[in-house]
Protein backbone atom coordinates (compact mmCIF):
# COMPACT_ATOMS: atom_id res chain seq x y z
CA UNK A 1 0.00 0.00 0.00
CA UNK A 2 1.37 3.45 -0.80
CA UNK A 3 2.10 5.83 2.00
CA UNK A 4 0.53 8.38 1.78
CA UNK A 5 2.46 11.55 2.72
CA UNK A 6 0.91 15.49 3.35
CA UNK A 7 2.46 18.21 1.63
CA UNK A 8 0.83 22.05 1.49
CA UNK A 9 0.20 24.33 -1.40
CA UNK A 10 2.49 27.14 -0.98
CA UNK A 11 -0.37 29.70 -2.52
CA UNK A 12 -2.08 28.83 0.79
CA UNK A 13 0.65 31.29 2.24
CA UNK A 14 1.58 33.33 -0.18
CA UNK A 15 2.01 36.76 1.82
CA UNK A 16 3.56 35.64 4.09
CA UNK A 17 6.15 33.67 1.23
CA UNK A 18 6.25 36.88 -0.20
CA UNK A 19 7.43 38.40 3.34
CA UNK A 20 9.69 35.71 4.23
CA UNK A 21 10.11 32.69 2.17
CA UNK A 22 12.61 31.09 4.08
CA UNK A 23 10.70 31.62 7.39
CA UNK A 24 7.40 30.62 6.10
CA UNK A 25 8.93 27.35 4.95
CA UNK A 26 10.07 26.98 8.75
CA UNK A 27 6.81 27.43 10.00
CA UNK A 28 5.64 24.91 7.84
CA UNK A 29 8.04 22.54 8.49
CA UNK A 30 7.06 23.18 12.43
CA UNK A 31 3.75 22.76 11.63
CA UNK A 32 4.73 18.87 10.68
CA UNK A 33 4.27 18.45 7.16
CA UNK A 34 6.16 16.15 4.78
CA UNK A 35 6.35 18.61 1.68
CA UNK A 36 5.60 21.05 0.27
CA UNK A 37 4.48 21.87 -3.21
CA UNK A 38 5.63 25.52 -4.68
CA UNK A 39 4.11 28.30 -6.74
CA UNK A 40 6.68 30.42 -7.36
CA UNK A 41 10.36 30.33 -6.02
CA UNK A 42 11.09 34.51 -5.24
CA UNK A 43 13.97 34.66 -7.14
CA UNK A 44 15.83 31.92 -4.96
CA UNK A 45 18.38 29.17 -7.11
CA UNK A 46 17.66 26.03 -7.34
CA UNK A 47 20.36 24.51 -4.96
CA UNK A 48 19.94 27.51 -2.13
CA UNK A 49 16.39 26.09 -2.21
CA UNK A 50 17.66 22.57 -2.17
CA UNK A 51 19.56 22.96 0.64
CA UNK A 52 17.12 25.22 2.99
CA UNK A 53 14.69 21.97 1.84
CA UNK A 54 17.37 19.31 3.44
CA UNK A 55 17.70 21.91 6.65
CA UNK A 56 14.18 21.65 7.50
CA UNK A 57 13.61 17.77 6.31
CA UNK A 58 10.89 18.98 3.82
CA UNK A 59 10.52 16.98 0.33
CA UNK A 60 9.39 18.49 -2.72
CA UNK A 61 5.55 17.34 -3.34
CA UNK A 62 5.20 19.49 -6.76
CA UNK A 63 5.58 22.74 -8.36
CA UNK A 64 2.98 24.66 -10.34
CA UNK A 65 4.46 26.22 -13.48
CA UNK A 66 1.79 28.49 -15.83
CA UNK A 67 0.96 27.25 -19.09
CA UNK A 68 2.84 30.44 -20.15
CA UNK A 69 6.05 29.20 -18.69
CA UNK A 70 6.09 25.93 -19.54
CA UNK A 71 5.58 26.66 -23.06
CA UNK A 72 8.09 29.30 -23.46
CA UNK A 73 10.70 28.00 -20.75
CA UNK A 74 10.34 24.51 -20.67
CA UNK A 75 13.90 23.51 -20.63
CA UNK A 76 14.72 26.27 -17.67
CA UNK A 77 11.63 24.43 -16.02
CA UNK A 78 13.05 21.27 -16.20
CA UNK A 79 16.50 22.22 -15.07
CA UNK A 80 15.52 24.04 -12.25
CA UNK A 81 13.06 21.04 -11.02
CA UNK A 82 15.64 18.25 -11.45
CA UNK A 83 18.17 20.03 -9.08
CA UNK A 84 15.45 20.85 -6.69
CA UNK A 85 14.78 16.96 -6.64
CA UNK A 86 11.14 17.74 -7.54
CA UNK A 87 9.24 14.92 -9.43
CA UNK A 88 6.16 16.19 -10.29
CA UNK A 89 5.64 19.30 -12.65
CA UNK A 90 1.97 20.80 -12.22
CA UNK A 91 -0.02 23.18 -14.66
CA UNK A 92 -2.39 24.76 -12.45
CA UNK A 93 -5.21 26.79 -14.81
CA UNK A 94 -6.07 27.09 -18.14
CA UNK A 95 -9.49 27.89 -19.65
CA UNK A 96 -10.70 28.23 -22.83
CA UNK A 97 -14.18 28.24 -24.84
CA UNK A 98 -13.79 26.18 -27.85
CA UNK A 99 -13.58 22.55 -28.45
CA UNK A 100 -10.93 23.65 -31.39
CA UNK A 101 -9.04 25.88 -28.29
CA UNK A 102 -9.28 22.55 -25.91
CA UNK A 103 -8.04 20.24 -28.37
CA UNK A 104 -4.85 22.69 -29.31
CA UNK A 105 -3.90 22.26 -25.71
CA UNK A 106 -4.31 18.75 -25.18
CA UNK A 107 -1.70 18.86 -27.92
CA UNK A 108 0.68 21.34 -26.23
CA UNK A 109 0.02 19.10 -23.11
CA UNK A 110 0.96 15.95 -24.71
CA UNK A 111 4.45 17.47 -26.25
CA UNK A 112 5.14 19.05 -22.57
CA UNK A 113 4.51 15.46 -20.72
CA UNK A 114 6.65 13.70 -23.09
CA UNK A 115 9.21 15.70 -22.52
CA UNK A 116 9.09 15.96 -18.89
CA UNK A 117 8.40 12.10 -18.90
CA UNK A 118 11.57 11.76 -20.55
CA UNK A 119 13.59 13.79 -17.75
CA UNK A 120 11.98 11.50 -15.21
CA UNK A 121 9.60 13.25 -14.03
CA UNK A 122 5.71 13.19 -14.08
CA UNK A 123 3.72 16.01 -15.67
CA UNK A 124 -0.27 16.93 -14.60
CA UNK A 125 -3.06 19.27 -14.80
CA UNK A 126 -4.89 20.18 -11.58
CA UNK A 127 -8.46 21.34 -12.36
CA UNK A 128 -10.53 23.83 -10.83
CA UNK A 129 -14.71 23.54 -11.56
CA UNK A 130 -15.03 24.88 -14.87
CA UNK A 131 -13.58 21.30 -16.52
CA UNK A 132 -16.36 19.36 -15.47
CA UNK A 133 -18.65 21.42 -18.00
CA UNK A 134 -18.92 19.23 -21.33
CA UNK A 135 -17.94 18.56 -24.65
CA UNK A 136 -19.75 16.34 -26.95
CA UNK A 137 -21.48 14.73 -23.97
CA UNK A 138 -17.99 14.36 -21.40
CA UNK A 139 -16.12 16.70 -18.97
CA UNK A 140 -13.62 18.74 -20.45
CA UNK A 141 -11.28 17.27 -17.92
CA UNK A 142 -11.84 13.80 -19.45
CA UNK A 143 -12.07 14.93 -23.15
CA UNK A 144 -8.33 16.84 -22.20
CA UNK A 145 -6.70 13.81 -20.64
CA UNK A 146 -8.12 11.47 -23.55
CA UNK A 147 -6.12 13.39 -25.78
CA UNK A 148 -3.05 13.63 -24.01
CA UNK A 149 -2.54 10.16 -22.44
CA UNK A 150 1.27 11.41 -21.03
CA UNK A 151 -0.73 13.80 -18.61
CA UNK A 152 -1.31 12.79 -15.67
CA UNK A 153 -4.10 14.23 -12.82
CA UNK A 154 -3.84 16.52 -9.92
CA UNK A 155 -7.42 16.54 -8.78
CA UNK A 156 -8.55 19.35 -6.80
CA UNK A 157 -11.07 17.33 -4.59
CA UNK A 158 -13.17 20.53 -3.86
CA UNK A 159 -13.55 22.16 -7.22
CA UNK A 160 -14.99 18.61 -8.67
CA UNK A 161 -16.78 18.54 -5.75
CA UNK A 162 -18.21 22.41 -6.41
CA UNK A 163 -18.99 21.57 -10.02
CA UNK A 164 -21.19 18.58 -8.66
CA UNK A 165 -19.01 15.65 -9.30
CA UNK A 166 -18.13 12.99 -6.77
CA UNK A 167 -14.18 13.17 -5.96
CA UNK A 168 -13.87 9.44 -5.07
CA UNK A 169 -15.81 8.39 -7.86
CA UNK A 170 -14.45 10.37 -10.72
CA UNK A 171 -10.96 9.31 -8.95
CA UNK A 172 -11.65 5.53 -9.89
CA UNK A 173 -11.55 6.91 -13.23
CA UNK A 174 -7.82 7.48 -13.44
CA UNK A 175 -6.05 4.76 -11.09
CA UNK A 176 -2.31 5.36 -11.05
CA UNK A 177 -2.34 7.88 -13.53
CA UNK A 178 -3.13 10.79 -10.11
CA UNK A 179 0.39 11.03 -8.00
CA UNK A 180 -0.90 13.84 -6.44
CA UNK A 181 -4.60 15.32 -5.27
CA UNK A 182 -5.80 18.68 -3.58
CA UNK A 183 -7.72 18.56 -0.28
CA UNK A 184 -9.84 21.80 0.83
CA UNK A 185 -12.92 21.36 2.93
CA UNK A 186 -15.87 23.81 2.00
CA UNK A 187 -18.27 25.94 3.76
CA UNK A 188 -21.11 27.92 1.97
CA UNK A 189 -19.44 28.41 -1.12
CA UNK A 190 -15.56 28.92 0.25
CA UNK A 191 -13.12 26.67 0.80
CA UNK A 192 -12.39 25.96 5.00
CA UNK A 193 -10.01 24.68 7.69
CA UNK A 194 -9.82 20.26 6.58
CA UNK A 195 -12.32 19.23 9.23
CA UNK A 196 -14.43 22.21 9.26
CA UNK A 197 -16.71 22.01 6.57
CA UNK A 198 -19.28 19.85 4.71
CA UNK A 199 -16.98 17.24 2.30
CA UNK A 200 -16.44 13.83 3.06
CA UNK A 201 -12.65 13.68 3.51
CA UNK A 202 -12.06 10.74 4.91
CA UNK A 203 -13.58 9.50 1.57
CA UNK A 204 -11.25 11.00 -0.86
CA UNK A 205 -8.22 9.95 1.13
CA UNK A 206 -9.57 6.33 1.00
CA UNK A 207 -9.91 6.55 -2.41
CA UNK A 208 -6.69 8.04 -2.90
CA UNK A 209 -5.28 5.04 -1.38
CA UNK A 210 -6.92 3.17 -3.39
CA UNK A 211 -5.64 5.10 -6.32
CA UNK A 212 -1.96 4.70 -5.72
CA UNK A 213 -1.87 8.65 -5.20
CA UNK A 214 1.43 9.33 -3.16
CA UNK A 215 0.56 13.28 -1.79
CA UNK A 216 -2.28 14.96 -0.10
CA UNK A 217 -1.92 18.25 -1.10
CA UNK A 218 -3.95 20.86 1.51
CA UNK A 219 -4.49 24.06 -0.51
CA UNK A 220 -7.07 26.78 1.14
CA UNK A 221 -8.10 29.66 -0.83
CA UNK A 222 -10.44 31.52 1.99
CA UNK A 223 -9.57 32.48 5.41
CA UNK A 224 -13.12 32.97 7.79
CA UNK A 225 -11.47 32.81 10.97
CA UNK A 226 -7.52 32.64 10.73
CA UNK A 227 -4.31 33.48 9.46
CA UNK A 228 -3.39 31.44 7.20
CA UNK A 229 -0.51 29.62 8.70
CA UNK A 230 -2.96 29.23 11.74
CA UNK A 231 -5.26 27.99 9.83
CA UNK A 232 -2.82 25.31 7.57
CA UNK A 233 -1.84 24.14 11.03
CA UNK A 234 -5.22 22.91 12.01
CA UNK A 235 -6.02 22.19 8.38
CA UNK A 236 -2.82 19.17 8.92
CA UNK A 237 -3.63 18.06 12.12
CA UNK A 238 -7.30 17.16 10.85
CA UNK A 239 -6.00 15.33 7.82
CA UNK A 240 -3.00 13.86 9.95
CA UNK A 241 -5.56 12.35 11.83
CA UNK A 242 -7.97 11.18 9.04
CA UNK A 243 -5.00 9.35 7.30
CA UNK A 244 -4.16 7.18 10.47
CA UNK A 245 -7.41 5.38 10.72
Amino acid sequence: MVNQKIGLQMWSVKEASERDFFGTLEEVAKIGYDGVEFAGYYDVQAPDLKAKLEELNLEVAGSHIPLERLLSDLDAVIKYEKTLGNRHIVCPYADFKSEAEWVELAHKFERIAEKVVEAGMTFSYHNHAHEFRTIKDEYILDFLLKKAPHVSLELDTYWAEFAGASAPEYMKKYKNRMPLIHLKDRLGDESTEIGSGNLDIQSFIHAARENGTEWLIIEQEAFQKFEPLESVKMGFLSLEGMVAK
